[in-house]
């Protein structure tokens, strides 16, 4: 039995409960988590943004170690530092053979199958990992080793946050040095959009936030300006890029105002990402005349446009070396008590990142 944070029905709070987790079946991973990153998506699942089969335990930004392994596992071992990935690509259907497994069919598949048992009824890994919880139970697609050097709770970020948002800079929109750049939303997924743009050595990074602890938690990390939200954006933005607008424009937040705002602020000819999830009310209108004038390019982004078996180890690499600061990400921590008090501060727009480490979980 290990201790989990249940989450019963949408809306609702999580409730700290007794999890039944079976021992690894084949092609299976146990794993005792280090530490969870609260995320962005794990609120849109708790509040019905996103849907999700329930009960859940939810939390997937995740990294731990190996405690056993399933027949026929080979990659990993019992004692291996490993970061979970919750969208492994299965490397068969269309999207993974066209080159693009951030967008496979199948990477969701374990969110639909109960995992454990909590009194008895069947329980649901969220997004397919199942990281509010002393420890979970994954395929061996799903786990990725940690190399020496990197704390298991800063790898836990590289799970998404930063795949996302530096995936987002490198995949999605290839940014070029010297191009400008301009980030609106400072939560972790927007504040590694920034470590991106300042790894692939862009020119101006502009980052927007209503919170100015963030800011300035921005500028350490490669913003060149900060600009407090409410403002005029695009003219603001052109005053900072020689009349133009930015090259590119990444909204972190989702927000069908958010999204309007950076492709407001977009040169003609640049490109607009969006990275933050919105929902299906968020409706972004524009002319005929405009996207024909501006010509801009107006993309979304999903996983930062990353094949994670491949770029995982990439971004472990960075932060290995130095490149990627991942320890200035979290703002605080947590134990499985903490997590809607987290969800709280994500909503007030507190904080950069938030860990979850659960108390039977010792940091290796």
């Amino acid at each position: 039995m290990v201790r989990a944070a249940v989450l019963s029905s949408p809306g609702g709070s999580l409730r700290l409960a007794e999890l039944e987790l079976p021992e690894p079946g084949p092609g299976q991973v146990r794993v005792r988590i280090a530490a969870t990153g609260v995320c962005h998506s794990d609120l849109s699942l708790a509040r019905g943004t996103l849907r999700q089969a329930m009960p859940v335990v939810l939390g997937h930004e995740s990294a731990g170690t190996v405690v056993s392994v399933g027949a026929g596992v080979t990659s990993v071992g019992r004692g291996d530092r490993v970061v979970l990935c919750w969208a492994p690509p299965c490397g068969q259907c269309w999207f993974c053979s066209a080159g693009e497994p951030w967008l496979c069919e199948r990477s969701s598949d374990a969110a639909t199958t109960p995992y454990a048992t909590v009194d008895g009824q069947d329980v649901y890994p969220g997004l397919s990992t199942g990281g509010f919880a002393e420890e979970t139970l994954v395929s061996e697609r799903a786990v990725l080793p940690v190399p020496d050097g990197v704390p298991l709770e800063q790898a836990a970020l590289v799970g998404c946050a930063v795949m996302t948002g530096v995936g987002a800079v490198l995949n999605t929109a290839s940014v070029a040095a010297g191009q400008s750049v301009l980030v609106v939303g400072l939560g972790g997924v927007g504040l590694s959009v920034v470590q991106g743009a300042r790894l692939v050595g862009a020119g101006s990074v502009i980052v927007v936030d209503r919170s100015p602890e963030k800011l300035e938690l921005a500028r350490t990390m490669g913003a060149t300006d900060v600009l407090e939200a409410g403002g005029e954006l695009a003219k603001q933005v052109r005053a900072l890029t020689g009349g133009r607008g930015a090259d590119h424009a990444f909204d972190c937040v989702g927000l069908a105002a958010t999204i309007r705002a950076c492709w407001s602020a977009t040169r003609r000819g640049g490109t607009t990402t969006v990275v933050g999830i919105g929902g299906k009310d968020q409706q972004v209108t524009f002319t005929a005349l405009e996207l024909f004038h501006f010509a801009r390019t107006l993309q979304g982004c999903v996983y930062g446009s990353t094949d994670p078996l491949a770029d995982i180890p990439k971004l472990l690499a960075y932060a290995q070396q130095g490149q990627l600061d991942l320890g200035a990400l979290i703002s605080s921590q947590v134990g499985l008590e903490g997590i809607d008090a987290a969800f709280a501060d994500m909503e007030a727009g507190t904080g950069a990142r938030t860990i979850v480490v659960p108390a039977a979980a010792p940091d290796h």
